[in-house]
């Protein structure tokens, strides 16, 4: 399906005074309006606190609690929110951690009275953040058709397309008239949103989609089976949500059919569901790759477990540190002997490291994204030994420059040099290969590039420059 999102005319045709400001001035704008909600919370200037909510979007009051310091400010941000329909609204757009503060002293009663007024999905995506036992008491309490779409979307695993996806999805008979069509779409109150018109059997299978605008643009007597493009884009309904953000984004979609193993229609996945889910999965792989936790994303997080969280990685760049310092105790008495060369070795190590780094983050965004297949890892490998090689080849001789210059060795500057050039190819392989062979070990890659990585092509680093210093000993001398 190679529907483009200009398809849409309703998305194009949004009236000059709906549309939201540039993002800067809107940005300052939320900064200003952040600012004065902490002074009126200061001030416990309620009134006039509530007259100020009043005039925020739901996302705009979302990101206001989550920057907020405590969770008693968040608390009762959101209680001054009027609507129950709004603060559903603004609960769907909240982080796990924060859901829980939010809602944490609220009744079972309450809680689905708000999930009774947003789509099933977001519903789905609050219980799931809840208690189990919360949930079980709050799900009975949901309206009766409300109640088993939001459980039906619970019965998926969490992350996949099943559990994400909305089933208010607008579907016809491939049999029906254009004509028709139309009078049906006018009168769909039910669908969240409308992107295509997707065509079913009379089975309920999959047969064909068509954009709006080519469906308006047609005879009105023409059938939909002679119109719709039968070579649909869909993705079963235990997909990866990750699959499915990366299909959207792949070929321009607008929304992604749900099907299931006998290809019938579930639901769809739209556009902004999988705008978080990109969101959410970089955060993820950013986190991961700095050797830290989710969890310590939230300012409410306990000290005792941020520390927790971060320990285990920062353990590993201490181990790999005492095993620096194992090196250089091994390689004492080429130091004693030529001690220029302990100023070289944090450059080695520091260049080695990054370069490594930098290796390995782009295969791992390249490998989430599918742009970077396993299929091509020596195509990948010898593109970045390449690269290691060229950027080794120009950094080398700028420090064979400087260390002939600083310290009037040609050799000193030869062995600096030589061991970069070396550290450089070394580490763009290794670093490379590694995310593809935790990959196929079922390991997540981003954990190869972070402080292990790092740690590891440090070692490798000032391994080669002393061992290369000491080969070439008596030149240094």
């Amino acid at each position: 399906m190679n529907a483009e999102p200009c398809d849409v005319p309703h998305l194009m045709d949004t009236p000059e005074d709906a549309m939201t400001p540039p993002a800067a001035s809107h940005e300052s704008t939320l900064n200003m309006v952040r600012l004065s909600a902490r002074q009126l919370l200061q001030r416990g200037a309620i009134g006039n606190l509530t007259n100020l909510i009043a005039s925020l979007r739901p996302a705009d009051i979302a990101r206001m609690i989550m920057q907020l310091d405590t969770p008693q400010e968040r608390r009762t941000i959101f209680e001054l929110v009027k609507t129950v329909k709004e603060q559903g609204q603004v609960a769907s757009e909240l982080d796990d951690e924060v859901i829980l503060e939010v809602l944490d002293d609220r009744s079972a009663a309450d809680v689905a009275a708000m999930l009774r007024t947003v789509p099933a999905d977001d519903a789905a995506y609050i219980l799931g953040v809840l208690p189990e036992e919360v949930a079980r008491n709050v799900l009975p309490l949901v309206r009766d058709d409300g109640s088993q779409e939001v459980a039906h979307l619970m019965g998926y695993p969490k992350g996949t397309a099943g559990r994400i996806m909305t089933t208010e999805v607008f579907a016809l008979p491939e049999t029906v008239t254009v004509q028709e069509a139309i009078q049906r779409l006018q009168q769909a109150t039910k669908a969240e949103t409308v992107f295509y018109v997707y065509a079913t059997d009379h089975d309920g299978r999959l047969t064909g989609v068509i954009s709006l605008r080519e469906l308006l643009a047609t005879e009105p007597t023409a059938t939909l089976d002679s119109l719709i493009l039968r070579d649909v884009i869909a993705v079963n309904a235990e997909t990866d949500q990750k699959i499915v953000a990366s299909q959207v984004a792949d070929y321009n979609l607008l929304a992604i059919p749900v099907v299931d193993a006998h290809r019938r229609l579930l639901g769809i996945v739209t556009v902004d569901d999988v705008v978080d889910v990109i969101r959410d999965e970089d955060t993820k792989d950013m986190l991961t790759m700095a050797g830290a936790a989710e969890e310590d994303t939230h300012m409410s997080t306990s000290s005792l477990h941020a520390a927790s969280l971060r320990f285990p990685w920062l353990l590993t760049n201490l181990a790999g540190s005492l095993v620096s310092g194992l090196i250089l105790w091994w390689f004492r008495f080429t130091i004693q002997e030529v001690v220029a060369i302990v100023a070289f070795i944090p450059v080695i190590a520091a260049m080695g490291g990054n370069l490594g780094l930098q290796s390995s983050t782009l295969i791992i965004r390249g490998l989430a994204t599918g742009h970077i297949e396993a299929g091509n890892i020596w195509k990948v490998v010898f593109r970045e030994l390449r690269i290691g090689l060229l950027l080794g080849a120009i950094c080398g001789s700028l420090l064979f420059v400087a260390g002939w210059w600083w310290q009037h060795s040609g050799f000193l500057g030869l062995v600096v040099g030589g061991a970069l050039l070396i550290t450089f190819i070394l580490s763009a392989s290794i670093a490379t290969a590694t995310p593809f062979l935790l990959k196929k070990s079922r390991i997540d890659p981003a954990v190869a590039a972070g402080p292990f990585i790092t740690t590891a092509m440090d070692i490798m680093g000032v391994s080669i420059y002393l061992g290369l210093a000491t080969l070439m000993l008596e030149s240094l001398r």
